[in-house]
């Protein structure tokens, strides 16, 4: 009975991990914002957003869907009068590959990592004109660095 109870335990515990693949969608929204160089904001520049499985383009500001995968996402706003802001999004492991890891023998992780569900990026890609920034989940505040010439 013990053994019983420990297995069904062992399985909850599994199952609520759950592989990327099942629980993530393989996209992600992100909210894509733009500022100009006096913090105000700058709505219809045109960005191009891009990673290795596939590229889209939204107008600031809006949500995008983007696909998530284990390669980091880039950015690039343009709009006439305004200097470009790049910016790069990192991606970064979700929790359910370290579930994966550790209650499925790393099967699941390997889908997840190949289909990109196993991976997140920011929530927000908040990019300034004529500046290139990186923003990463991990780090509450973004680094920013000056473009040259601006």
């Amino acid at each position: 009975m013990r053994a019983l109870r420990a297995f069904i335990a062992i399985t909850a515990i599994a199952s609520a991990s759950g592989c990327a693949t099942i629980t993530s969608s393989d996209m992600q929204s992100v909210a894509l914002t733009a500022v100009d160089q006096q913090n105000k904001p700058v709505e219809g520049a045109a960005c191009k957003l891009h990673n290795d499985k596939g590229n889209w383009e939204a107008k600031t500001p809006s949500l995008v869907s983007v696909r998530r995968s284990s390669e980091d996402l880039s950015v690039e706003c343009s709009k006439e009068g305004q200097p470009n802001g790049i910016l790069k999004a990192i991606s970064r492991a979700a929790g359910g590959m370290f579930g994966n890891i550790i209650f499925g023998g790393g099967i699941g992780a390997i889908i997840d990592h190949s289909r990109g569900t196993g991976y997140n990026y920011p929530d927000a890609l908040p990019v300034e004109m004529g500046k290139s920034r990186i923003v990463d989940r991990r780090e509450s505040e973004p680094t920013t660095r000056s473009e040259p010439g601006t």
